[in-house]
């Protein structure tokens, strides 16, 4: 990538171009992520993606990060490896490591990269799995490989993150030590709960299972009934 050193519109559309590979991305493997899910319920199977979400990176982000980690500008396409980013939510922790076999199986991407702070949390309780891939995307000059982040938590693990990104803004990073054991607390709350939810994993599948057919079954009965009530079945 390179910038000329040129402001207003002219920079927007030079930004505008280079992100757009990195949108064609994301949105191409929400599809195909959100295809897996189908897939699975199509099949009447336990589904280990709950809901899958996507983003590029705002610009004002890409150059704070840029700073802070002393990345040139010609040099972001290959050391910054989350322009692309994709969360993928899971009821359980068995889900996420399920999901993370199922993208090293597939034949569209390429992993280059992953990490474990599941069972490697970070000190400040954040819990996750980070896999990094290569994303090949088709545009009019040809093929260009993207760098994508794909995050792989549970619901639990992610209200935690959310809440914990949100403080980070407002401390600026520098969390005062009440705040950071308070949070660190909260992380091992919501581990637990996760565990928790873990141990008794087959009485909810089966408990989902069976409301998911039998709501069907239940509004399939409601909805014949009052058909034969009205008036012109009367």
């Amino acid at each position: 990538m390179k910038f000329k050193e040129i402001e207003g519109s002219t920079m927007e559309r030079e930004w505008e171009l280079f992100l757009a590979p990195y949108e064609q991305a994301v949105s191409e493997l929400k599809v195909k992520l959100r295809g897996i899910r189908k897939q699975f319920r199509e099949q009447d199977k336990h589904i280990p993606i709950e809901f899958v979400t996507g983003r590029v990176k705002p610009v004002d982000s890409i150059l704070t990060k840029t700073a802070i980690r002393h990345i040139p500008l010609n040099r972001i396409e290959e050391e910054m490896q989350d322009i692309a980013g994709l969360r993928i939510m899971c009821q359980f922790v068995e889900d996420i490591y399920q999901v993370v076999a199922l993208l090293r199986n597939r034949k569209d991407l390429k992993i280059v990269e992953e990490r474990d702070y599941i069972e490697n949390k970070k000190e400040s309780g954040y819990r996750s799995y980070h896999v990094v891939v290569e994303y090949p995307v088709q545009l009019v000059t040809g093929e260009k490989i993207i760098l994508a982040e794909i995050q792989i938590r549970t619901l639990s693990m992610n209200f935690w993150a959310t809440i914990e990104h949100s403080l980070n803004y407002k401390y600026q990073g520098v969390f005062p030590e009440e705040m950071k054991e308070r949070l660190q607390r909260a992380a091992e709350a919501a581990y637990l709960l996760d565990e928790e939810m873990s141990s008794i994993r087959e009485e909810i599948q089966e408990a989902q299972h069976y409301f998911s057919h039998g709501r069907g079954l239940l509004e399939n009965e409601y909805y014949k009934q009052i058909k034969n009530e009205t008036p012109e079945n009367q």
